[in-house]
Order: C-alpha cells, then structure tokens, then sequence
C-alpha cells in the first residue's frame, strides 16, 4: 500500500517518517513553508535513534498527483479544525480505474479528538479511527521531532464507527514495522475518549503553562473529572487510566534529543507557531456539547475553551496566564453555574 499523508506535521511527519524509513512507499501533504522546506530539502525526521532525512514526493493537494492508485490509504493528520477543508479536497480526487477517493479508497483518522471521523463518514464510504499516543513536535519548516523510544508510538487502530477488517490489520501490520505498536480494536472509539479525556488539559497547558505544579495537577483533575462525568451521562464507554497504562507499559519513553527542545502538546504548538486557530472547539468543546446535550454542566470546559480560543485568535503567547488567576477564573466560572 501507499500512505499519502495528508497534513505531515508533528504527528503526519512522524509517522510518515517511519513508514518511509520501514520501506513503505509515502507521499506527504503539506502547505506553506513546510511544503517548500519538504519539497527542496526533505523531512528531517528527529528521534532518539538519531536524524533521518527522507526525501519523500511532496504536493500540497491530490490535483498534483494525478489518479489516485486503487492500493492508495489515506492518512489524515491534520488538526480536526482543518478537516472539513482536507476532506471537500481529497474526496473527490480521481482513482485509476474508475470512482473517486470517497468511493473507494479507506481513510484513516489519526487526530486528537472524536469528530474528524464523523465528518469523514458523510463523505468517505471506509472511515478508520486511530488513537494517537505519539509524542512529537513540528521543530520548524521540514523538521519534525518525536522523542518516544523504543516505540515511536502506539496507535490503536479500527474501523469506524466500529469493528475491524483487513485493511485494518495491514496498515496495523506495516506500522509495527515501523517503530509502532498498533493494536486493531473493534471499539477504538473507547480508547479515543480516553485520550480525549487526556486532552483536556492541551488548553489549559496551552494558555497556562506546563503541569508541573501541584497546582496545575489540580486544576486538571477538575477539568478530567468534570469530563468523566459528561461521559457517564452519556453513557460513553472509555477505557481507565490503569488500562492504558498497562497496554503502554514503559513501550514509550521519552528522552531528551539534543539541541531540540520539547515544547508542550499540540495546542500549546499551535499557539507557539502563530497559527490563528487551535483545536480546543473538538477538545473541551466536545465536552461541553456534550454536557449540553444530557444536562452535565460544564464551566470549566466552557472556560478552556474560550480562553484557548481567545489566546490563538489574538496570538497571544502560550502559557502566559499566570496559574492563580486561572484558578481563580475557574472558580468564578463554578460558581456562576452553581448559582444560577
């Protein structure tokens, strides 16, 4: 098969990056000055084993490669805020032999979050959804790093809405060879709402710093269990903080990589490169919808959220809220529900 890797940032330039280096054929899609950087000087790839410079094709949309093939798999790893957009483009590309992408070839969802599929499946008749657990940073225009070892990542790996099938365990197949583990599960949505649970703390690493305090923990537990409880009311199966550390294991660990530093999660990069746009809407956001749909208030969702909107809207730097005011605002926001 072919993996066309349709936004080869921080999580697609990893994985894209190890595919090539197992010998699997790869195509990246990127935009901008990271498309320019792929294209003339290749993905530097970072990783604890040392640097790999993969010169792989690059294009920055399906029209610059003509058909499609009918072994094509389609690896989505943009952030779930640009989704809509990737998916009105590659939908219908053309695949030799008839059909289009949509028709006939299977999309694999590997993003934070649970909506990207769901957009996939009004358009794409074979969804995938993946649970990404692969820490790994967009050091700048062509270079990626992912400091994990000796797995790169595990990515839980099923068919969407739910079950398996073979196409499921031959991108499973070919990722094992490539510094991954990826478990083929029937109900990958479980595993995906634990990681969202995970997740809710992007924002609030993003606008108020790392969690390294017993402050900041604190904080998080609030937000992660005020999204338990959202789940639970919905009756949403996830899988526990002990069954996600026993698959992991000591499989992932993470190691300094010299002379790149590592940033925070996705949000807080996404704040650091000045993008406009971060990904706290399909985040906390979902928590909130969520909480409004079955009656679960959820004030400090709702604050992450705006606050993480506000802070990329208005590029503002990450982590500059001090923490006790943000604890103070979170406070304020539970009271005013609590009252009203």
């Amino acid at each position: 098969m072919r993996y066309i890797v349709i936004g080869a940032g921080a999580v697609g330039g990893a994985i894209g990056g190890r595919l090539a280096q197992a010998g699997h054929e790869v195509i990246l899609v990127a935009r901008g000055a990271h498309y320019t950087a792929l294209r003339d000087r290749g993905l530097r790839l970072i990783t604890p084993d040392g640097a790999h410079t993969h010169h792989l094709p690059t294009v920055d949309g399906p029209a610059a490669l003509g058909d499609l093939r009918p072994d094509d798999v389609l690896l989505l790893t943009v952030k779930t805020q640009d989704t809509e957009a990737a998916l009105a483009v590659w939908a219908p590309a053309p695949v030799t032999g008839g059909g289009t992408a949509a028709e006939r070839l299977p999309l694999v969802c590997a993003q934070n979050g649970v909506e990207s599929q769901r957009l996939a499946l009004r358009r794409f008749r074979r969804v995938y959804g993946v649970c990404v657990w692969l820490p790994s940073t967009f050091v700048e225009p062509g270079v990626v790093s992912a400091a994990g070892t000796p797995l790169t990542g595990m990515l839980h790996l099923g068919r969407y809405p739910h079950g398996t099938d073979e196409t499921a365990h031959r991108i499973a197949a070919d990722l094992a060879k490539s510094y991954f583990e990826a478990p083929v599960v029937p109900d990958v949505q479980r595993w995906q709402y634990a990681k969202l649970l995970g997740n809710l703390a992007n924002a609030l690493e993003a606008v108020g710093g790392p969690l390294d305090s017993e402050e900041a923990r604190a904080l998080y537990g609030r937000v992660r269990a005020e999204g338990e409880r959202v789940l639970d009311a919905a009756g949403i199966a996830y899988a526990s903080a002990e069954e996600q550390r026993a698959t992991r294991g000591d499989k992932i660990t993470l190691v300094p990589l010299g002379g790149v530093p590592r940033g925070g999660g996705s949000s807080w990069q996404s704040l650091t490169r000045g993008t406009g746009t971060i990904e706290a809407d399909h985040l906390n956001g979902e928590i909130a919808l969520l909480g409004r749909l079955h009656g679960v208030p959820t004030p400090l969702n709702d604050l992450l959220q705006r606050l993480a909107n506000r802070f990329a809207r208005e590029r503002r730097e990450a982590g500059s809220l001090p923490l006790p005011r943000l604890t103070r605002m979170a406070d304020d926001a539970v009271a005013f529900v609590q009252e009203d």
